[in-house]
Parts: C-alpha cells; structure tokens; sequence
C-alpha cells in the first residue's frame, strides 16, 4: 500500500470517527433538551445529530465516487436529466 492510500484511508477513518462523535454528541444535547424541556436544546442537538449524519453521508459518497468514477457520472447525469424534467414542466 502506498503513503498516500494510507493517508487517504486515516483522513476518511478520521472524518467518520469526527462525524459519529457528532452525531452522538447532537443525540445528548437533544435529550438533555428533553430532559429539562428546552426546546432551544433540542432543536440544537437535533440540528447537530443530523448535520453529522449528512455530512457523513457525504464522506462516503464522495469515497465512492472516489473509487468509480464512471458511476458517480452517471448519478449526476440522472439527477440532472430528473431536474430538469421537474423545473421544464409548466
């Protein structure tokens, strides 16, 4: 394995371990906002537990499209052709 795939595999495992400690740490503030029943607190913690799920979604879409380039092309042709078809209507 080369320095730079060992590089890539460290930062991807960092960013999950980031994004799931997150999403935890989003998952308390929102039941401590429903423990004191604040929902300032909740809308908080919901925020951040959701935010780190996307973003994680995100790391791993990006690896994969990474990994097979050709397939990631024909997602976003098939996004572009549906939005298309939904903002043409009139």
């Amino acid at each position: 394995m080369s320095d730079q795939n060992l590089d890539n595999d460290a930062q991807y495992a960092g960013e999950k371990a980031k994004n799931t400690l997150n999403e935890a740490a989003g998952a308390a503030q929102q039941q401590f906002g429903e423990f004191v029943d604040s929902p300032k607190h909740q809308l908080k913690g919901a925020g951040r537990k959701y935010a780190a799920q996307a973003s994680d979604v995100v790391t791993d879409v990006t690896d994969a499209v990474k990994n097979n380039p050709l397939t990631g092309l024909i997602a976003a042709g098939a996004v572009g052709i549906v939005l298309g078809l939904l903002l043409g209507r009139k």
